[in-house]
């Protein structure tokens, strides 16, 4: 990752444990939709509209807990705990494109991006950020 976004996250690894797996997510969630667009625009000459039309494709939350069910037989125990620990946390939030489930999953894999983005595990986080555009 950027060494300057790097200097934002203050917490360390004790910290970033005790926060609420919905805040990994909430900031997963922003990691993976920068990283998807960051992609696009960078391979492809799309206008705004079909840019947002195509990251839809792989941020939305069937994609994502598509893609964790496939990242799990390669995750750590660490990262599997970090999974199951968001995906278990009560959501008051259900979007209307989605079901329960898939969005429990989405949630999870958003936790994942987020805390290995806040624990500063940043050659793990690219390589599974890599695997979600194959």
């Amino acid at each position: 990752m950027n060494e300057k976004i790097d200097e934002l996250i203050t917490k360390n690894q004790k910290e970033v444990n005790l926060m609420s797996p919905l805040v990994w997510a909430y900031v997963g969630d922003a990691v993976y939709e920068l990283y998807i667009r960051t992609h696009l625009v960078d391979t492809t000459k799309l206008n705004p509209h079909k840019l947002h039309i195509e990251s839809i494709k792989y941020v939305k939350a069937a994609a994502q807990a598509n893609k964790l069910k496939e990242l799990m037989g390669n995750l750590t125990e660490e990262e599997q705990d970090i999974v199951r620990r968001t995906r278990n946390t009560g959501t008051h939030h259900l979007p209307k494109n989605s079901n329960v489930t898939e969005y429990m999953y989405a949630t999870a894999f958003e936790g994942l991006i987020g805390y290995l983005y806040l624990t500063k595990q940043d050659n793990r986080l690219e390589e599974i950020l890599k695997k979600c555009l194959s």
